[in-house]
């Protein structure tokens, strides 16, 4: 590393942020959020992942006085810069495992929201569980968390759900990005005559 950072400032009049800066096998290091695979692939840097996870859990912490509607409308606004910022990395394994993660928290927000025992079954049976399965989980004594990945709380919640509410699914955002990055290509470099 010494002789790179003197090569750059004696010859080149560049400063070296030796803090920031290193030599390192090039998988090791991230640059913009992004860090490189072998064959130059890009993908998402796992600090970027944490920072994402970080802003979500600010924008559903439950203690939160905010309608739900409000808060699916920052989440999408956050959401959908991200995806597209990080579109070009190959990630579709961390972004499936987020969606999974996002909608648990809501589903757990959603369920506190309710507070009450009565109004946690009448919104289950709502949402279409039958009256002896909601009121089963809204007696448990469980926690949010845990009740969020009830099976009465998936299906009354289900992908389906969020998407009437409007909540911008991240796999598919990530998908439709990169083919319409793969049609912009192959229509610069083969253009119809």
């Amino acid at each position: 590393m010494s002789s790179v950072s003197k090569f750059l400032e004696k010859k080149l009049k560049l400063k070296v942020n030796r803090a920031k800066s290193a030599v390192a096998p090039v998988w090791e290091r991230k640059f913009l959020g992004y860090r490189l695979l072998m064959g130059g692939r890009l993908a998402i840097a796992p600090k970027s992942l944490e920072r994402a996870k970080e802003r979500v859990r600010e924008i559903t912490r439950r203690n939160r006085s905010m309608r739900f509607e409000e808060r699916l409308e920052r989440l999408n606004s956050f959401l959908s810069g991200w995806v597209f910022y990080f579109h070009m990395a190959e990630g579709l394994k961390h972004l499936s495992e987020m969606d999974e993660w996002i909608r648990r928290k809501l589903r757990c927000l959603r369920l506190k929201q309710c507070k009450r025992t009565k109004t946690i079954a009448d919104f289950l049976c709502k949402s279409g569980i039958r009256e002896d399965r909601a009121w089963e989980l809204a007696l448990s004594g469980k926690g949010w968390w845990r009740l969020s990945k009830t099976p009465q709380a998936h299906q009354a919640m289900s992908i389906a759900w969020f998407a009437e509410q409007g909540l911008v699914n991240l796999t598919n955002r990530y998908k439709m990005l990169r083919t319409e990055g793969n049609r912009r290509g192959t229509e610069q470099v083969c253009p119809v005559v």
